[in-house]
């Protein structure tokens, strides 16, 4: 009898159970029901600092509504008059972390040897400087890269000038400034790459002659258009009072480098050669940098394909 009773409290029990249930189910139904009633953009997603379509300007199809080019300006070097050309260029999204890859071989894809450079240099660059003093008074064709932020000319430097012709002296700073950049995206402490050698006077080859016999009489760095950049050393960047920077590797700002130049030379702005002994990109210019972006698909195709470097000149030369 008992265990009758017990069983006929369950099923009620249960059953009970599931009626409240039910019930509470189609009263939770019926408050949604009524919210979404009386506010209809309650379910609509949050939309704080996001702009509408019509808060957004029309864009017109004419020239001033494209973005600007990078723009350059001229300063003058209070000391001596010397001019310099500083181009500014837009900022980019540091937020993101980016990975260091570095280039399949340097010896593949930076093979441009005097034979490539020097039609080059001859081409965009200025007649021979006879002395130092000519440079200084020949400010209408070149211009002096001794003091700019996104580089450092190596103190030890004695057999050149830091003079160069503005298509050269851009690409100088753009190199600098894009290394700058991938260092900050690949959240590595900021350091400068180091110019070792610019702008070689007759004198200054003469002299490298006397010195180092296998040194060059037909050297680019006459013209103006070609500059050697250090992978093996590098200028840290650190500002006073600022605690000590975390040391970093010479390989890795290799590597970033490396990277740097590579893009470079895809873009069609400049040709490259690995140096060994003399531990330096060898660097002439091509073409100055508003000319280079007219080059189409082959700056992809150079990215990852700069080991092929018969295919490479094919690709840079049509």
């Amino acid at each position: 009898m008992l265990l009758l009773r017990h069983k006929l409290t369950e099923v009620v029990f249960r059953k009970l159970k599931k009626k409240v249930f039910l019930q509470l189910t189609v009263i939770i139904v019926m408050i949604l029901f009524l919210i979404r009633l009386l506010s209809p953009g309650v379910n609509k997603p949050r939309s704080e600092g996001v702009v509408s379509e019509a808060e957004i300007p029309e864009l017109s199809a004419g020239a001033d509504s494209l973005p600007l080019p990078p723009q350059s300006e001229l300063r003058q070097d209070p000391r001596d008059g010397a001019l310099s050309e500083y181009v500014s260029l837009p900022d980019l999204d540091f937020s993101f972390k980016h990975s260091i890859r570095s280039v399949p071989s340097y010896h593949d894809c930076f093979p441009d040897v005097q034979d490539v450079q020097y039609p080059a240099a001859r081409a965009h660059g200025v007649r021979p400087v006879a002395n130092r003093r000519e440079a200084e008074e020949r400010k209408r064709d070149l211009l002096y890269v001794g003091n700019n932020p996104y580089y450092v000319i190596d103190p030890a430097m004695r057999s050149s000038i830091p003079y160069l012709v503005p298509r050269a002296s851009r690409l100088l700073q753009h190199i600098g400034r894009r290394f700058l950049d991938s260092l900050a995206v690949k959240q590595v402490p900021l350091h400068t790459i180091i110019v070792t050698s610019v702008l070689r006077t007759e004198e200054d080859v003469a002299r490298l002659r006397r010195i180092n016999g296998n040194a060059s009489e037909q050297s680019c760095h006459r013209f103006g258009t070609t500059f050697d950049i250090s992978y093996n050393r590098y200028h840290t960047v650190s500002p006073p009072g600022e605690e000590a920077r975390r040391v970093v590797r010479n390989d890795t700002l290799k590597f970033i480098l490396s990277e740097v130049l590579r893009d470079a030379r895809a873009e069609g702005r400049c040709y490259i050669k690995y140096e060994v002994k003399q531990g330096c990109f060898h660097i002439t210019v091509r073409q100055s940098v508003n000319e280079s972006e007219k080059i189409g698909g082959a700056s992809t195709f150079l990215l990852h394909e700069c080991h092929k470097d018969v295919i490479t000149q094919k690709m840079i030369h049509s």
